[in-house]
């Protein structure tokens, strides 16, 4: 199966620092998969996030997803490689919180260049698909976090992304709501999302993921695969 990202000699380093936030990583990782990113705090993990995302650039190396290098683009085809190639879900979800539930999810969709009309009825959908049409009408700040995170979640995929980037998805929630957002995470991957999630939690990672990738002072210290998956 061919890799849907591949880095080649990912480097980068941050201004004023003698040691670089990821050294030379080589990594391919295929479609249809969950992959999990896990290490300690300050590893690299969000950095490399942000790389394959296009939020950052690396200091060298190359960067592919899905035929883009990645590392490549400008400025304004970067914005655009994200508005419709990328799902980002946060630790602390990242909601407008002046906008309706309703319009959270219908911003990523006008920004890739539906008309308003169309986009207000493909969030419709993602919100009755993840359980939250109820709430349409609703302001972020009235919801509890499992609903903040599982509406995080349909505004990352109302774009239908080649790739959703998860950093820390559980971790701003209890227990159950931590696993209900997973379960989302899991039922996507089941329909072909590809996954790259960003955890501390070891459970979650052994749970979720097909593939756990650890990082330790910027390089790949091990990559197994602790399920088999089909």
């Amino acid at each position: 199966m061919d890799p849907i990202i591949t880095l080649r000699g990912v480097t980068k380093r941050y201004g004023g620092s003698t040691l670089p936030a990821l050294d030379a990583v080589d990594l391919d990782i295929e479609p249809g998969r969950i992959t999990a990113v896990m290490g300690p705090s300050g590893c690299g993990k969000s950095t490399l996030l942000n790389l394959i995302g296009a939020l950052d650039r690396p200091t060298a190396g190359e960067i592919v997803l899905d035929g883009i290098r990645v590392d490549r683009l400008s400025e304004s085809e970067a914005a655009r490689f994200r508005r419709t190639r990328v799902g980002f879900v946060f630790q602390f979800f990242h909601l407008l919180e002046d906008l309706t539930v309703r319009e959270n999810v219908a911003v990523p969709a006008v920004l890739a260049g539906r008309r308003r009309g169309e986009a207000d009825a493909v969030a419709d959908e993602m919100l009755a698909q993840l359980g939250l049409a109820a709430f349409r009408d609703k302001f972020p700040a009235t919801l509890s976090g499992g609903e903040r995170q599982r509406l995080a979640i349909a505004r990352a995929v109302v774009n239908e992304p080649t790739i959703l980037l998860a950093d820390e998805p559980t971790g701003a929630l209890d227990r159950r709501n931590g696993e209900v957002a997973l379960a989302l995470l899991e039922d996507l991957n089941r329909r072909g999302q590809t996954i790259v999630l960003v955890t501390h939690d070891e459970r979650l990672a052994e749970q979720a993921a097909g593939r756990i990738v650890s990082l330790v002072d910027g390089s790949i210290a091990a990559d197994r695969r602790p399920r088999l998956v089909a």
